[in-house]
């Protein structure tokens, strides 16, 4: 399992960490930028991100993951397919940030969450906004959000903690050298 976590740290390395200024979802600026489409959406990488994440979270018992489309989106994917291969069912899930206006009006997608444990997902984080509006979304739905979790945490844990909900992070900034 560590081989893992190795193996994908390696890739986020390699492939995710770009340098120069850019400005973040949050709106702050930094000298960096943690791209983690570049892994989830990579064929070599985005297993490794669903196997990594269900090793990260397997102390909490959900069985739907997902969070704020759009980086929630693959890795709610890739775990939902790691998890199949171990035998494990788990569905994904993925919450608008408005509801649609037409056909069912849903602002969740995918099956009903509803009296559910459920793991709320991203990429990376850096105040929690976006993870914390799909778990807003998600109690306002009727689920139990059992923890949230992040491949890479870039400063988002004293938000999640005011939660009191578990934050799992895959890897810190210190982790990939920044």
């Amino acid at each position: 399992m560590s081989n893992d976590r190795d193996a994908l740290l390696a890739q986020i390395k390699d492939k995710a960490v770009v340098h120069g200024k850019v400005t973040l979802s949050s709106g702050l600026e930094a000298d960096y930028y943690v791209d983690l489409r570049r892994i989830t959406l990579d064929a070599e990488a985005a297993p490794l991100v669903g196997k990594v994440m269900l090793d990260a979270a397997a102390d909490l018992e959900f069985d739907a993951v997902g969070g704020l489309t759009l980086g929630a989106d693959p890795v709610a994917a890739a775990m939902l397919h790691a998890a199949a291969a171990r035998g494990r069912k788990l569905d994904a899930f993925v919450v608008r940030k408005a509801g649609k206006a037409h056909g069912l009006q849903r602002r969740i997608e995918g099956p009903d969450v509803k009296g559910r444990r459920v793991l709320a997902v991203e990429d990376t984080s850096t105040t929690g906004g976006s993870v914390l509006t799909a778990v807003e979304a998600l109690r306002e739905a009727g689920a139990e959000v059992v923890g949230v979790a992040v491949i890479v945490e870039r400063g988002a844990a004293p938000a999640i903690a005011e939660t009191g909900l578990p934050y799992i992070t895959a890897y810190t900034l210190d982790d990939l050298g920044l």
